[in-house]
């Protein structure tokens, strides 16, 4: 039997008195699609933070490939193969496509930084880079200021950073918010191609990218998972719909028809 990618045990995070993370028990295994929803106010964003290092447990454990990460800082989870996006796009906007990707790109190849190297005469760092720009449809717009792309190409951008870095367990946080329906569809194959062979965690409100995407789907309501399951299933899952889908199930079911 394998060991998960991530494995997440009877995780809790208290604020105060308020206590948002409740006994939160989730295996993800190696080269799966995992989708994370829930209402608004649901903890999915402090799970996410707990995972990458933003927040330390209260008490729980969170291990990636078997290792102990819960409380570790998020510099230190990256290096161990753990990357993630966030809800605002975070690129450096006064550097161009390139150089954005770039600097994942020399730390994931071991050069991490020196003020003096040279960086256009690494043909291997350029190369890899030129790689990750093509996967994401990026390579034409390589020499533009980051702040000057339309914003769905900043969030691909920010995607591209994500996996730039090399590690094989990528967190995306709502990669398509704020995006056009043809914007959305775009991000949704690019993100497939891109995360081939990778384990993906995403937290997602669109349920037409949720349902399209996942391998499987957790519902995380007030701080625990109800239900666990393949897509099919959570769509209809009573419990699911009572708390969360709602209608939505049904029109999803409607489109696919």
């Amino acid at each position: 039997m394998s060991v998960p990618a991530l494995s997440i045990n009877n995780l809790h995070k208290s604020f105060g008195p308020a206590h948002i993370i409740r006994g939160v028990t989730l295996d993800i295994e190696p080269g799966e699609r995992h989708a994370i929803i829930g209402p608004n106010g649901a903890g999915k964003s402090t799970l996410f933070n707990l995972i990458s290092g933003g927040y330390h447990p209260s008490s729980g454990s969170i291990k990636l490939r078997g290792e102990e990460i819960g409380g570790m800082k998020p510099f230190k989870i990256n290096r161990k193969g753990l990357s993630r996006s966030f809800q605002v796009s975070n690129i450096f906007s006064n550097m161009t496509v390139r150089e954005n990707v770039r600097c994942g790109v020399l730390y994931s190849m071991g050069y991490g930084y020196g003020f003096w190297r040279n960086v256009g005469n690494l043909h291997d760092v350029q190369r890899k880079t030129a790689e990750i720009l093509e996967s994401v449809d990026l390579l034409d717009k390589a020499q533009l200021p980051a702040a000057l792309l339309p914003y769905a190409d900043q969030r691909t951008l920010e995607i591209a950073i994500t996996i730039a870095g090399g590690a094989d367990v990528i967190m995306l946080d709502e990669p398509t918010a704020g995006m056009s329906h043809s914007e959305t569809e775009r991000a949704v194959a690019l993100i497939k191609q891109a995360t081939e062979g990778k384990t993906l965690l995403i937290v997602e409100h669109d349920m037409g990218v949720v349902f399209n995407m996942a391998d499987r789907i957790s519902v995380l309501v007030y701080g625990e998972i109800i239900a666990t399951d393949k897509p099919m299933a959570i769509r209809g899952n009573e419990k699911v719909r009572e708390a969360y889908l709602g209608d939505e199930a049904d029109a999803i079911e409607g489109d696919a028809a």
